[in-house]
C-alpha cells in the first residue's frame, strides 16, 4: 500500500474513533454535570436537616411543662349562666307587663338588682321591693308584683310568695316629685 493511501486511512480512522469519543465524551460531560447536579442537591438536604436539628434541640430547651386543664368548672358555671338566663326570660314571659316581651337582660337586669326586705311568715313569705327613682319603673315594678300575686305562686314549703312596693318616705315623694323631667325619663 502506498504511503499517501496508508496516512488517508489513518486520518479516516482517526475521525470516526475522534467522533465515537467526542460522544463519550459528551455523556462523561453530561453525567459529571448530574453528579454535580445530585451532590449540590444531596449538601441542600444535609444543611436543611441540620437546620431542622438545630431547631428541634432549640424547642427542646425552651420547652415548658404542660399541665391538663380541668374545665369541669367553666362547664358548671356554663350551664348555670344558662339557667339564669333561660329563668329571667321565663320570669320576664310570665309575670313583666307586656312591654316588656322582647326585652333584653340589660332592660330587665334593673329590676333583679332591686333591694328590698324578706318577711318570713307562717302562710307567707312577703318581699317588699325599694321603689325606683323613675316613675315608669315604678309603674313597671307595681305591674311585676300584681303579676306575681296574681299567679299565687307557692314555695316548697306551701306557703304564698307574695311582692309588694314599699311605700315611699314623705321626703322621698317630695324629691321625686321635684326632680327635673330630664333625671326621671
Amino acid at each position: 500500500m502506498a504511503d499517501h493511501l496508508v496516512r488517508r486511512e489513518i486520518k479516516e480512522r482517526k475521525a470516526t474513533i475522534d467522533a465515537e469519543l467526542q460522544e463519550l465524551w459528551q455523556r462523561v460531560y453530561r453525567v459529571e454535570a448530574k453528579q454535580d447536579q445530585d451532590w449540590r442537591k444531596q449538601e441542600r438536604y444535609c444543611r436543611e436537616q441540620r437546620e431542622v436539628l438545630r431547631a428541634l434541640e432549640d424547642l427542646a430547651c425552651k420547652e415548658r411543662e404542660m399541665y391538663e386543664l380541668d374545665n369541669r368548672k367553666d362547664q358548671v358555671m356554663t350551664v348555670c349562666k344558662v339557667a339564669l338566663v333561660n329563668l329571667v326570660m321565663w320570669t320576664r314571659d310570665q309575670y313583666f307587663p307586656l312591654s316588656y316581651a322582647h326585652a333584653t337582660w340589660k332592660r330587665l337586669a334593673p329590676f333583679f338588682h332591686l333591694t328590698g326586705r324578706v318577711t318570713r311568715g307562717p302562710r307567707a313569705v312577703s318581699v317588699a321591693l325599694r321603689p325606683f327613682n323613675d316613675r315608669q319603673l315604678n309603674h313597671d315594678l307595681v305591674a311585676l308584683c300584681e303579676g306575681v300575686n296574681q299567679a299565687a305562686l307557692q314555695l316548697p314549703d306551701g306557703r304564698q310568695l307574695l311582692f309588694s312596693v314599699c311605700p315611699l318616705s314623705d321626703q322621698q315623694r317630695r324629691r321625686q316629685d321635684c326632680a327635673p323631667a330630664s333625671a326621671s325619663g
